[in-house]
């Protein structure tokens, strides 16, 4: 992990006190970074930051409350990463996933939910990340997307509409800004076990009369890896994407789903 004459390079993750996003900040603090995290509620960017702060000595992390979905809450985030670090030279886009559902079973305001949660957060802070980093001619822009970029999933349609959807954002904004030192990137986990993982399981199972456990266990059998990925497998792949050694990728979708998902690109 680089420094300059401003200190170690800082971090923002989005949505980053849980699950995936929470995966992304401790691999980027234990990478050398400062960290700011960012979620809708106070206690657990407290116990997050606080625990960030105890992983390795002299580590450097600070939050606050924010829903990714309002854009005035995302333009004082960004003044708070200024404020308190005097840079930006990582962004983690993460959000919590859109809510579930098939196609004919939602209706206008679920759309429009998905879009804001989904989309425009992640486009709006990419939006604000870009001129921070053009000043100082480095940056890594990382999109926490899904393995619906390459195949639909069951009960999923608005993942199955906007992560896709964000994959031509990627790719459109790294040729724009390939120029300016920014790589832009999407990591796109298959099953990891966090809490929506879980909740999913437990829809399913409820839908057909049995047992997360048994819906588990089921789709760890199609897994090649024979098991759901672990947050930190994902923070591990930002963490390498936001480093100076993948300067050269970018553009990319990214899978990390144990071999889940048997497309090609």
């Amino acid at each position: 992990m680089g420094a300059d004459g401003d200190g170690a390079r800082a971090a923002l993750v989005l949505a980053g006190t849980k699950g995936l996003g929470r995966g992304c900040a401790d691999a980027l603090v234990d990478a050398g970074h400062r960290v700011m995290v960012c979620a809708r509620t106070a206690a657990d960017v407290a116990a997050t930051v606080e625990e960030l702060q105890a992983r390795r000595p002299g580590a450097e992390a600070d939050g606050t409350t924010a829903d990714v979905r309002d854009p005035a809450a995302l333009e004082a985030l960004f003044t708070r990463v200024d404020e308190r670090f005097g840079r930006l030279d990582v962004l983690v886009a993460n959000a919590g996933g859109p809510p579930p559902g098939d196609f004919m079973d939602l209706d206008d305001a679920a759309w429009e939910e998905g879009f804001a949660r989904t989309f425009m957060s992640a486009v709006r802070a990419l939006r604000l990340a870009v001129p921070r980093m053009r000043e100082r001619g480095f940056g890594r822009l990382v999109i926490i997307g899904s393995s619906s970029v390459r195949q639909p999933l069951p009960g999923l349609a608005l993942s199955n509409a906007y992560r896709p959807a964000l994959v031509g954002v990627a790719k459109s904004l790294a040729v724009d800004v390939a120029a300016d030192g920014i790589t832009v990137n999407m990591v796109s986990p298959g099953r990891i076990d966090t809490e929506r993982i879980r909740a999913l399981d437990a829809r399913v199972a409820e839908r057909r009369g049995t047992t997360p456990e048994a819906v588990r266990a089921e789709s760890e059998q199609a897994i090649p890896a024979g098991h759901y990925g672990q947050p930190h497998d994902l923070g591990a792949v930002v963490a390498f994407l936001a480093s100076e050694a993948a300067g050269y990728v970018t553009g990319q979708s990214i899978l990390v789903d144990g071999g889940a998902t048997p497309t090609l690109p």
